[in-house]
């Protein structure tokens, strides 16, 4: 998975690890804004995300890095898409929690790692192993178990999937730093983001933010989750093998699946017990692999 001639960060690792565990509980945090219509949820979040994130250039002084950043018109574009698709996966996960498609939108995280993986080699030139296409196989085959039982939500799977893939292979290839760029999607989504609040606002309910004390808190604390583990997964992208982050991704569907077992009572069908024995049977080969050749390297000083 990793290229011989370019030098290891596994620096990337932690910072992929925390990005997908909050994700993972993610659903727990929807709760709290359930009263809030998916379409508000999503601009409100853009809308407090950005001040979060100009708070954090302040304090660690990038404003040079953001200027560089507006000024380039290659980057400009390459945000342009990627706050598009970032805002289609908001929306669509919001939608598919709120709309207790619990399973449905965990499977369009345990489709994307595959997405990663295509991308990866196709577009990348990254080359797999012989044990990790053997990890690909046991996870494609997986996730074709789970759909074969999900037709009727599968197209909740594969916007979450391909929107959130494609995201990430627009976010590695700009030359732009996690923060300006997280910072830069936001601002462009503004616009969009306080029409939606204000047509919310204008409606018969009112708007959802103003009103209740602890529902407005909640909605604010839309822009941390937001920015927090989408500037941890902008590092990681940036710093390791596409394919290999696409594996570690696992992890959040495998805690949303937790957690619809446990605190949303889905009930588990033999289909996806199945596919969870799969998909880890994948993940244990690809990681082990992955410690193999990281131990036939030297160690960097």
């Amino acid at each position: 998975m990793t290229n011989p001639d370019q030098p290891s960060q596994p620096s990337g690792l932690p910072a992929a690890i925390a990005a997908y565990t909050i994700w993972g509980f993610l659903p727990l945090y929807l709760v709290l804004v359930s009263k809030v219509p998916p379409a508000e949820f999503i601009g409100w979040r853009i809308i407090w995300t950005l001040p979060i994130c100009l708070m954090i250039v302040l304090v660690r002084r990038q404003i040079p890095d953001l200027r560089a950043a507006l000024a380039n018109r290659r980057a400009m574009l390459v945000l342009a898409a990627s706050s598009i698709l970032i805002a289609v996966n908001w929306f669509v996960y919001v939608w598919a929690i709120q709309a207790g498609e619990i399973y449905a939108a965990s499977l369009g995280y345990y489709i994307n790692p595959l997405v990663n993986v295509l991308l990866g080699t196709i577009l990348l030139k990254e080359r797999l192993s012989r044990r990790q296409w053997i990890a690909v196989s046991l996870a494609g085959a997986g996730v074709a178990v789970l759909l074969a039982g999900a037709l009727t939500t599968l197209w909740i799977s594969l916007t979450l999937a391909l929107s959130f893939g494609t995201y990430g292979l627009l976010r590695k290839q700009v030359e732009v730093g996690s923060l300006p760029g997280l910072t830069i999607e936001s601002a462009i989504l503004l616009p969009l983001a306080s029409g939606i609040a204000l047509w919310f606002a204008q409606g018969p309910s009112g708007s959802s933010f103003g009103g209740e004390l602890w529902l407005s808190l909640a909605i604010m604390l839309g822009g941390v989750v937001t920015a927090v583990p989408l500037l941890l997964f902008a590092v990681a992208a940036r710093r390791m093998d596409y394919s290999t982050l696409g594996f570690i991704q696992f992890l959040a569907p495998s805690i949303v699946f937790i957690l619809g077992l446990t605190v949303f009572d889905k009930p588990l069908l033999p289909a996806q017990m199945a596919s969870f024995a799969l998909i880890w049977s994948a993940i244990a080969i690809f990681v082990w692999d992955m410690v193999q050749r990281r131990g036939r390297k030297p160690v960097a000083i």
